[in-house]
């Protein structure tokens, strides 16, 4: 397996009784990248994480963490991997930071407890609390903590920001990108579209349990649809402009026109040079906006 890959999986499979989970995930994750998993509930992300993790068992398929086979050896693959479950279980019967020094035991002692400080300062959670008395939106917090406190070469993270307050959400983004400056390997799945435009360099993007696609999220949102507003000086005729390639007239009068631009937007920029312009504004679709359109087929979602 190549060293710079962190991830692979190779036609992975799963069904839970009549309900196909996974129909041939394809995945590659890169050392040193942020990966955003992107899906609704159901779409197949949990278990795609479990499968790496060897927490449930795929039908069909391979996958490979860090060179090494889950299935074969997943005590070494979980050593070296920071782990956030989308349904945290934290022990009543501890405070934080007891809960955090057992998980810390099970990992021989590896975290930094000054490390762990730290990253409890910035979430704004007080260590000597008892779990009993946290917070939905803390426990989460707690769940983060522990992820990231060894230091590990690869986080999976399943919905990180789940339960957070906007302000925390940015937080949590900003330690991720802290991990990835340092040289650890983030694959995190999430709904938030929002959160994985501004921090995943990649995108997989999953649909009842088929990747369908895997795209820098640059070159996804540039090679999508955009809208252009232009307004002219004077009176023309903007049917001229639908005769450039990947151009659409939307609506227009005699000194403004909407048009939608499909890829690049050099053809459009050249024809406008033609044309006495007042003022031109552009629109790019968003992460989210994009993601949308690959839901607007019919069908339901696998579970």
């Amino acid at each position: 397996m190549d060293e710079t890959v962190v991830i692979l999986t190779h036609g992975l499979t799963k069904s839970y009784g009549r309900v196909r989970a996974l129909r041939g995930v394809d995945l590659e994750v890169h050392r040193g990248e942020i990966f955003g998993f992107l899906g609704p509930n159901g779409a197949g992300k949990t278990t795609t994480i479990r499968c790496l993790l060897d927490l449930i068992r795929p039908d069909g398929g391979h996958a490979r963490v860090l060179g090494l086979d889950p299935q074969v050896d997943p005590v070494a693959v979980r050593a070296r991997v920071g782990y956030l479950p989308g349904e945290l279980r934290l022990d009543d019967s501890f405070t934080v930071e007891g809960q955090l020094r057992f998980l810390n035991h099970l990992r021989s002692g590896k975290a930094d407890w000054e490390f762990v400080r730290q990253l409890s300062r910035r979430l704004d959670l007080e260590l000597k609390t008892p779990i009993k008395n946290l917070s939905k939106g803390n426990k989460q917090k707690v769940g983060v903590l522990q992820a990231l406190m060894h230091r590990p070469e690869l986080l999976l993270l399943d919905e990180p920001t789940f339960g957070l307050d906007p302000l925390m959400q940015q937080e949590v983004l900003r330690l991720l990108s802290e991990m990835q400056a340092a040289g650890t390997t983030v694959f995190f799945s999430s709904h938030i579209l929002s959160e994985v435009q501004e921090v995943a360099g990649r995108v997989g993007i999953i649909r009842m349990g088929k990747l369908v696609e895997v795209a820098d999220v640059a070159a996804l949102i540039t090679r999508s649809l955009r809208r252009a507003r232009v307004r002219f000086k004077e009176q023309v005729d903007a049917r001229e402009l639908e005769k450039v390639p990947g151009v659409r007239l939307l609506s227009a009068d005699k000194l403004s026109a909407l048009l939608e631009v499909e890829g690049e937007m050099n053809g459009l920029v050249k024809a406008l040079a033609a044309f006495p312009i007042r003022d031109l504004d552009t629109e790019r679709p968003s992460l989210e906006e994009i993601f949308l359109a690959y839901y607007a087929i019919d069908g339901k979602e696998g579970e």
